[in-house]
Protein backbone atom coordinates (compact mmCIF):
# COMPACT_ATOMS: atom_id res chain seq x y z
CA UNK A 1 0.00 0.00 0.00
CA UNK A 2 1.55 3.35 -0.99
CA UNK A 3 2.57 5.77 1.74
CA UNK A 4 0.16 8.48 0.51
CA UNK A 5 -2.82 6.30 1.49
CA UNK A 6 -1.89 6.79 5.13
CA UNK A 7 -1.72 10.12 6.89
CA UNK A 8 2.01 10.15 7.64
CA UNK A 9 3.54 13.47 8.65
CA UNK A 10 7.27 14.14 9.02
CA UNK A 11 8.58 17.44 10.39
CA UNK A 12 11.57 19.07 12.01
CA UNK A 13 11.41 19.00 15.80
CA UNK A 14 11.93 22.52 17.11
CA UNK A 15 14.16 21.74 20.07
CA UNK A 16 17.60 20.41 20.84
CA UNK A 17 18.15 16.66 21.05
CA UNK A 18 17.62 15.44 24.62
CA UNK A 19 21.27 14.37 24.74
CA UNK A 20 22.23 18.04 24.25
CA UNK A 21 19.87 19.57 26.82
CA UNK A 22 21.35 20.86 30.08
CA UNK A 23 19.18 18.73 32.40
CA UNK A 24 17.79 15.26 31.81
CA UNK A 25 15.78 13.06 34.20
CA UNK A 26 15.14 9.33 33.69
CA UNK A 27 13.56 6.72 35.95
CA UNK A 28 12.96 2.97 35.93
CA UNK A 29 10.96 0.95 38.44
CA UNK A 30 12.31 -2.58 38.70
CA UNK A 31 10.25 -5.76 38.42
CA UNK A 32 9.83 -6.00 42.20
CA UNK A 33 8.41 -2.49 42.61
CA UNK A 34 4.69 -2.63 43.53
CA UNK A 35 3.66 -0.80 40.35
CA UNK A 36 5.78 -3.11 38.23
CA UNK A 37 4.40 -6.16 40.02
CA UNK A 38 0.95 -5.04 38.88
CA UNK A 39 2.22 -4.41 35.35
CA UNK A 40 3.89 -7.81 35.23
CA UNK A 41 0.90 -9.73 36.55
CA UNK A 42 -1.53 -7.86 34.31
CA UNK A 43 0.56 -8.64 31.23
CA UNK A 44 1.15 -12.25 32.28
CA UNK A 45 -2.61 -12.73 32.72
CA UNK A 46 -3.19 -11.01 29.38
CA UNK A 47 -0.90 -13.41 27.54
CA UNK A 48 -2.40 -16.40 29.34
CA UNK A 49 -5.95 -15.39 28.41
CA UNK A 50 -4.92 -14.87 24.78
CA UNK A 51 -3.35 -18.33 24.67
CA UNK A 52 -6.36 -19.90 26.37
CA UNK A 53 -8.74 -18.32 23.87
CA UNK A 54 -6.57 -19.41 20.95
CA UNK A 55 -6.42 -22.97 22.29
CA UNK A 56 -10.15 -23.20 23.04
CA UNK A 57 -11.84 -21.23 20.23
CA UNK A 58 -9.09 -20.47 17.71
CA UNK A 59 -8.94 -16.70 18.16
CA UNK A 60 -8.37 -14.10 20.85
CA UNK A 61 -11.63 -12.92 22.38
CA UNK A 62 -12.31 -9.54 23.99
CA UNK A 63 -10.63 -8.88 27.35
CA UNK A 64 -8.59 -6.33 29.30
CA UNK A 65 -6.76 -6.83 32.61
CA UNK A 66 -5.14 -3.41 32.92
CA UNK A 67 -6.74 -2.31 36.19
CA UNK A 68 -4.87 -4.73 38.47
CA UNK A 69 -4.21 -3.32 41.95
CA UNK A 70 -1.88 -4.16 44.85
CA UNK A 71 -2.57 -3.39 48.50
CA UNK A 72 0.58 -3.62 50.59
CA UNK A 73 1.01 -6.06 53.44
CA UNK A 74 2.89 -5.77 56.71
CA UNK A 75 6.23 -7.34 57.61
CA UNK A 76 8.75 -7.51 60.41
CA UNK A 77 12.21 -7.79 58.81
CA UNK A 78 15.16 -8.69 61.02
CA UNK A 79 18.83 -9.52 60.51
CA UNK A 80 19.06 -13.19 59.62
CA UNK A 81 15.38 -13.43 58.71
CA UNK A 82 12.06 -11.90 59.73
CA UNK A 83 8.48 -12.64 58.74
CA UNK A 84 5.52 -11.33 56.77
CA UNK A 85 2.81 -10.40 59.28
CA UNK A 86 -0.03 -9.53 56.89
CA UNK A 87 -0.01 -10.72 53.28
CA UNK A 88 0.12 -8.52 50.21
CA UNK A 89 -3.26 -8.46 48.45
CA UNK A 90 -3.43 -8.33 44.65
CA UNK A 91 -6.72 -7.89 42.80
CA UNK A 92 -6.78 -8.70 39.08
CA UNK A 93 -9.41 -6.32 37.73
CA UNK A 94 -10.75 -6.02 34.21
CA UNK A 95 -13.04 -7.57 31.63
CA UNK A 96 -12.94 -10.95 29.92
CA UNK A 97 -15.16 -13.07 27.67
CA UNK A 98 -16.40 -16.00 29.74
CA UNK A 99 -18.55 -17.83 27.19
CA UNK A 100 -18.26 -18.45 23.47
CA UNK A 101 -20.93 -20.22 21.42
CA UNK A 102 -22.26 -21.87 24.56
CA UNK A 103 -18.83 -22.95 25.81
CA UNK A 104 -17.76 -21.78 29.28
CA UNK A 105 -14.15 -20.60 29.40
CA UNK A 106 -11.80 -20.90 32.45
CA UNK A 107 -11.08 -17.20 32.83
CA UNK A 108 -10.45 -16.99 36.59
CA UNK A 109 -8.36 -20.16 36.89
CA UNK A 110 -6.26 -19.07 33.90
CA UNK A 111 -5.67 -15.65 35.47
CA UNK A 112 -4.74 -17.04 38.88
CA UNK A 113 -2.33 -19.60 37.43
CA UNK A 114 -0.63 -16.90 35.35
CA UNK A 115 -0.23 -14.64 38.39
CA UNK A 116 1.18 -17.48 40.48
CA UNK A 117 3.70 -18.47 37.81
CA UNK A 118 4.79 -14.87 37.24
CA UNK A 119 5.42 -14.19 40.92
CA UNK A 120 7.29 -17.49 41.34
CA UNK A 121 9.64 -16.51 38.52
CA UNK A 122 10.17 -12.83 39.31
CA UNK A 123 9.89 -12.62 43.11
CA UNK A 124 10.60 -16.13 44.39
CA UNK A 125 10.78 -15.02 48.04
CA UNK A 126 7.03 -14.32 47.98
CA UNK A 127 5.17 -17.45 49.12
CA UNK A 128 1.98 -17.58 47.03
CA UNK A 129 -1.10 -17.87 49.26
CA UNK A 130 0.63 -16.82 52.48
CA UNK A 131 2.93 -13.85 51.76
CA UNK A 132 0.70 -12.76 48.87
CA UNK A 133 -2.98 -13.38 48.18
CA UNK A 134 -4.34 -12.96 44.65
CA UNK A 135 -8.01 -12.52 43.74
CA UNK A 136 -9.89 -11.83 40.50
CA UNK A 137 -12.73 -9.52 39.52
CA UNK A 138 -13.05 -9.97 35.77
CA UNK A 139 -16.45 -8.92 34.48
CA UNK A 140 -17.86 -9.08 30.95
CA UNK A 141 -16.98 -6.33 28.46
CA UNK A 142 -19.54 -3.84 27.13
CA UNK A 143 -21.41 -4.96 24.03
CA UNK A 144 -20.34 -2.13 21.74
CA UNK A 145 -16.64 -2.65 22.41
CA UNK A 146 -17.00 -6.38 21.88
CA UNK A 147 -18.62 -5.66 18.52
CA UNK A 148 -15.72 -3.40 17.47
CA UNK A 149 -13.31 -6.08 18.67
CA UNK A 150 -14.89 -8.84 16.60
CA UNK A 151 -15.82 -6.94 13.41
CA UNK A 152 -16.64 -9.68 10.92
CA UNK A 153 -14.79 -9.73 7.62
CA UNK A 154 -12.08 -7.33 8.79
CA UNK A 155 -8.56 -8.45 7.92
CA UNK A 156 -7.14 -5.72 10.17
CA UNK A 157 -8.77 -5.08 13.58
CA UNK A 158 -10.68 -1.88 14.25
CA UNK A 159 -9.36 0.49 16.92
CA UNK A 160 -11.14 0.10 20.25
CA UNK A 161 -10.73 3.76 21.15
CA UNK A 162 -9.73 7.21 19.95
CA UNK A 163 -6.35 7.34 21.66
CA UNK A 164 -2.64 7.69 20.96
CA UNK A 165 0.75 6.12 21.52
CA UNK A 166 4.22 7.66 21.58
CA UNK A 167 7.76 6.43 21.12
CA UNK A 168 11.26 7.79 20.77
CA UNK A 169 14.78 6.88 19.70
CA UNK A 170 17.67 6.70 20.05
CA UNK A 171 18.03 6.32 23.80
CA UNK A 172 20.39 8.79 25.46
CA UNK A 173 23.35 7.66 27.52
CA UNK A 174 21.39 8.38 30.70
CA UNK A 175 18.40 6.38 29.48
CA UNK A 176 20.59 3.42 28.58
CA UNK A 177 22.37 3.54 31.94
CA UNK A 178 19.14 3.68 33.95
CA UNK A 179 17.56 0.81 32.02
CA UNK A 180 20.69 -1.36 32.11
CA UNK A 181 21.24 -0.71 35.83
CA UNK A 182 17.95 -2.27 36.90
CA UNK A 183 18.10 -5.10 34.36
CA UNK A 184 21.69 -6.07 35.24
CA UNK A 185 21.14 -5.79 38.99
CA UNK A 186 18.05 -8.00 38.79
CA UNK A 187 19.75 -10.63 36.62
CA UNK A 188 23.55 -10.84 36.46
CA UNK A 189 24.24 -9.26 39.86
CA UNK A 190 21.37 -10.88 41.78
CA UNK A 191 22.39 -14.34 40.57
CA UNK A 192 25.57 -14.08 42.63
CA UNK A 193 24.21 -11.84 45.38
CA UNK A 194 21.02 -13.34 46.87
CA UNK A 195 20.78 -10.54 49.42
CA UNK A 196 19.53 -8.20 46.69
CA UNK A 197 15.75 -8.12 46.32
CA UNK A 198 13.79 -7.57 43.10
CA UNK A 199 12.47 -4.15 44.15
CA UNK A 200 15.06 -1.87 42.58
CA UNK A 201 14.23 1.69 41.60
CA UNK A 202 16.73 3.70 39.57
CA UNK A 203 16.68 7.46 39.05
CA UNK A 204 19.11 9.13 36.68
CA UNK A 205 19.81 12.85 36.57
CA UNK A 206 22.21 14.42 34.11
CA UNK A 207 23.35 18.01 34.45
CA UNK A 208 25.53 18.89 31.47
CA UNK A 209 28.30 16.26 31.59
CA UNK A 210 27.69 14.81 35.05
CA UNK A 211 25.33 11.87 35.56
CA UNK A 212 24.02 11.08 39.05
CA UNK A 213 22.41 7.66 39.56
CA UNK A 214 20.30 7.08 42.66
CA UNK A 215 19.40 3.46 43.40
CA UNK A 216 16.85 2.24 45.94
CA UNK A 217 17.63 -1.45 46.45
CA UNK A 218 15.60 -3.68 48.78
CA UNK A 219 17.82 -6.09 50.70
CA UNK A 220 16.57 -9.51 51.85
CA UNK A 221 17.06 -9.98 55.60
CA UNK A 222 17.68 -13.74 55.44
CA UNK A 223 21.03 -13.04 53.76
CA UNK A 224 22.01 -10.03 55.91
CA UNK A 225 23.34 -10.98 59.34
CA UNK A 226 24.15 -7.54 60.74
CA UNK A 227 24.57 -3.86 59.90
CA UNK A 228 28.10 -4.39 58.64
CA UNK A 229 26.86 -7.01 56.17
CA UNK A 230 24.12 -4.64 55.08
CA UNK A 231 26.64 -1.87 54.50
CA UNK A 232 28.79 -4.26 52.46
CA UNK A 233 25.74 -5.18 50.36
CA UNK A 234 24.97 -1.53 49.66
CA UNK A 235 28.58 -0.84 48.72
CA UNK A 236 28.57 -3.86 46.39
CA UNK A 237 25.60 -2.44 44.50
CA UNK A 238 27.21 1.00 44.31
CA UNK A 239 30.44 -0.37 42.85
CA UNK A 240 28.60 -2.56 40.33
CA UNK A 241 26.44 0.31 39.10
CA UNK A 242 29.41 2.67 38.89
CA UNK A 243 31.33 0.23 36.69
CA UNK A 244 28.24 -0.43 34.54
CA UNK A 245 27.62 3.27 34.00
CA UNK A 246 31.21 3.91 33.00
CA UNK A 247 30.83 1.29 30.26
CA UNK A 248 28.09 3.47 28.72
CA UNK A 249 29.58 6.96 28.97
CA UNK A 250 32.71 9.06 29.29
CA UNK A 251 30.80 11.61 31.36
CA UNK A 252 31.40 12.04 35.09
CA UNK A 253 29.47 9.42 37.09
CA UNK A 254 28.28 9.50 40.69
CA UNK A 255 26.19 6.70 42.25
CA UNK A 256 24.22 6.73 45.52
CA UNK A 257 22.44 3.70 46.98
CA UNK A 258 19.67 3.71 49.60
CA UNK A 259 20.07 7.36 50.50
CA UNK A 260 17.21 7.24 53.02
CA UNK A 261 19.17 4.93 55.33
CA UNK A 262 19.99 6.23 58.80
CA UNK A 263 22.37 3.82 60.49
CA UNK A 264 22.29 5.65 63.82
CA UNK A 265 18.51 5.34 64.03
CA UNK A 266 18.57 1.79 62.69
CA UNK A 267 16.52 2.76 59.64
CA UNK A 268 17.66 0.72 56.62
CA UNK A 269 16.05 -0.77 53.51
CA UNK A 270 15.74 -4.31 54.88
CA UNK A 271 12.90 -6.56 53.73
CA UNK A 272 11.72 -10.13 54.19
CA UNK A 273 10.70 -10.75 50.58
CA UNK A 274 12.71 -8.24 48.54
CA UNK A 275 9.85 -5.86 47.78
CA UNK A 276 8.48 -2.77 49.50
CA UNK A 277 5.00 -4.16 48.78
CA UNK A 278 5.38 -6.19 51.96
CA UNK A 279 5.28 -3.04 54.06
CA UNK A 280 3.02 -0.16 53.12
CA UNK A 281 3.84 0.47 49.44
CA UNK A 282 0.78 -0.05 47.21
CA UNK A 283 0.81 -0.52 43.45
CA UNK A 284 -1.24 -0.03 40.28
CA UNK A 285 -0.94 -0.88 36.59
CA UNK A 286 0.27 2.04 34.49
CA UNK A 287 1.83 4.12 37.28
CA UNK A 288 5.35 3.04 36.45
CA UNK A 289 7.43 2.47 33.35
CA UNK A 290 6.12 3.36 29.92
CA UNK A 291 6.12 0.83 27.08
CA UNK A 292 9.88 1.18 26.50
CA UNK A 293 10.66 0.39 30.14
CA UNK A 294 11.48 3.95 31.21
CA UNK A 295 9.88 7.05 32.70
CA UNK A 296 11.20 10.01 30.69
CA UNK A 297 9.92 13.50 31.57
CA UNK A 298 12.16 15.02 28.87
CA UNK A 299 10.11 13.15 26.28
CA UNK A 300 6.41 13.10 25.35
CA UNK A 301 4.69 10.21 27.11
CA UNK A 302 1.28 8.58 26.96
CA UNK A 303 -0.64 8.11 30.22
CA UNK A 304 -2.09 4.85 28.90
CA UNK A 305 -1.22 1.66 30.76
CA UNK A 306 0.33 -0.69 28.21
CA UNK A 307 0.34 -3.85 30.33
CA UNK A 308 -2.80 -5.97 30.50
CA UNK A 309 -4.65 -4.47 27.56
CA UNK A 310 -5.65 -6.87 24.80
CA UNK A 311 -3.07 -6.97 21.98
CA UNK A 312 -5.58 -7.22 19.14
CA UNK A 313 -7.22 -3.79 18.95
CA UNK A 314 -6.45 -1.87 22.14
CA UNK A 315 -4.64 1.25 20.97
CA UNK A 316 -3.26 2.01 24.44
CA UNK A 317 -1.11 -1.09 24.03
CA UNK A 318 -0.55 -1.49 20.30
CA UNK A 319 0.32 2.11 19.40
CA UNK A 320 2.67 2.61 22.34
CA UNK A 321 4.59 -0.52 21.39
CA UNK A 322 4.44 0.19 17.66
CA UNK A 323 5.50 3.84 17.91
CA UNK A 324 8.56 2.75 19.91
CA UNK A 325 9.44 0.14 17.30
CA UNK A 326 8.92 2.63 14.47
CA UNK A 327 11.27 5.12 16.12
CA UNK A 328 13.91 2.45 16.66
CA UNK A 329 13.61 1.16 13.08
CA UNK A 330 13.91 4.64 11.59
CA UNK A 331 17.00 5.49 13.64
CA UNK A 332 18.60 2.12 12.79
CA UNK A 333 17.99 2.49 9.05
CA UNK A 334 18.30 6.22 8.38
CA UNK A 335 21.57 8.05 9.03
CA UNK A 336 21.76 11.57 10.41
CA UNK A 337 19.01 11.46 13.06
CA UNK A 338 19.95 12.77 16.51
CA UNK A 339 16.49 12.55 18.04
CA UNK A 340 13.14 11.19 16.86
CA UNK A 341 9.71 11.10 18.45
CA UNK A 342 6.74 9.28 16.94
CA UNK A 343 3.08 9.85 17.76
CA UNK A 344 0.30 7.59 16.48
CA UNK A 345 -3.32 8.65 16.88
CA UNK A 346 -6.24 6.28 16.35
CA UNK A 347 -9.93 6.84 15.73
CA UNK A 348 -12.39 4.35 17.21
CA UNK A 349 -13.74 1.92 14.63
CA UNK A 350 -10.97 2.72 12.13
CA UNK A 351 -8.51 -0.03 11.01
CA UNK A 352 -5.46 0.03 13.27
CA UNK A 353 -3.12 0.12 10.24
CA UNK A 354 -4.77 3.41 9.21
CA UNK A 355 -4.09 5.84 12.07
CA UNK A 356 -5.81 9.21 12.13
CA UNK A 357 -2.27 10.55 11.93
CA UNK A 358 1.23 9.09 12.17
CA UNK A 359 3.50 11.95 13.17
CA UNK A 360 7.29 11.69 13.13
CA UNK A 361 9.27 14.65 14.47
CA UNK A 362 13.01 14.72 13.88
CA UNK A 363 16.13 16.46 15.14
CA UNK A 364 18.76 15.96 12.44
CA UNK A 365 22.53 16.21 12.60
CA UNK A 366 23.93 19.61 11.63
CA UNK A 367 25.00 18.41 8.18
CA UNK A 368 21.72 16.62 7.34
CA UNK A 369 18.66 18.20 5.75
CA UNK A 370 15.28 16.71 6.62
CA UNK A 371 14.21 16.89 2.98
CA UNK A 372 16.96 14.42 2.10
CA UNK A 373 15.71 11.71 4.47
CA UNK A 374 11.98 12.41 4.67
CA UNK A 375 10.98 9.86 2.04
CA UNK A 376 12.98 7.13 3.79
CA UNK A 377 11.30 7.93 7.10
CA UNK A 378 7.84 7.86 5.52
CA UNK A 379 8.55 4.50 3.87
CA UNK A 380 9.60 2.89 7.16
CA UNK A 381 6.58 4.28 9.02
CA UNK A 382 4.32 3.00 6.25
CA UNK A 383 5.93 -0.46 6.31
CA UNK A 384 5.63 -0.77 10.09
CA UNK A 385 1.97 0.29 10.01
CA UNK A 386 1.23 -2.22 7.24
CA UNK A 387 2.58 -4.95 9.52
CA UNK A 388 0.94 -3.75 12.73
CA UNK A 389 -0.72 -7.11 13.40
CA UNK A 390 2.75 -8.61 13.88
CA UNK A 391 2.83 -6.70 17.18
CA UNK A 392 -0.18 -8.73 18.33
CA UNK A 393 1.51 -12.04 17.58
CA UNK A 394 4.73 -11.12 19.35
CA UNK A 395 2.90 -9.79 22.40
CA UNK A 396 0.91 -13.02 22.74
CA UNK A 397 4.13 -15.02 22.41
CA UNK A 398 5.81 -12.89 25.08
CA UNK A 399 8.47 -11.50 22.73
CA UNK A 400 7.78 -7.83 23.54
CA UNK A 401 8.13 -6.26 26.98
CA UNK A 402 5.41 -3.78 27.96
CA UNK A 403 7.14 -2.15 30.92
Amino acid sequence: MPAMSRNIQVSQLDRRAVEDQEVEIVERKGVGHPDSICDGIAESVSRALSQMYLDRVGRVLHYNTDETQLAAGSAAPAFGGGEVVEPIYILIVGRATRKYEGQSLPVDSTALAAARDYLAEQIPKLDFGTDVVVDTRLGEGSGDLQEVFSEEGATVPMANDTSFGVGHAPLTETERIVYATERQLNTTYAADNPELGADIKVMGKREDDRIDITVAAAMIDEHIQDLEAYDDAVEGVREFVTDLARDHTDREIHVDVNTADDYEDGSIYLTVTGTSAEQGDDGSVGRGNRANGLITPNRPMSMEATSGKNPVNHIGKIYNLLSTEIAESVVDEVDGIRDLQVRLLSQIGRPIDQPHVADAQVVTADDVELAGIQADIEAIVDHELANVTDVTRRVVEGDISTF
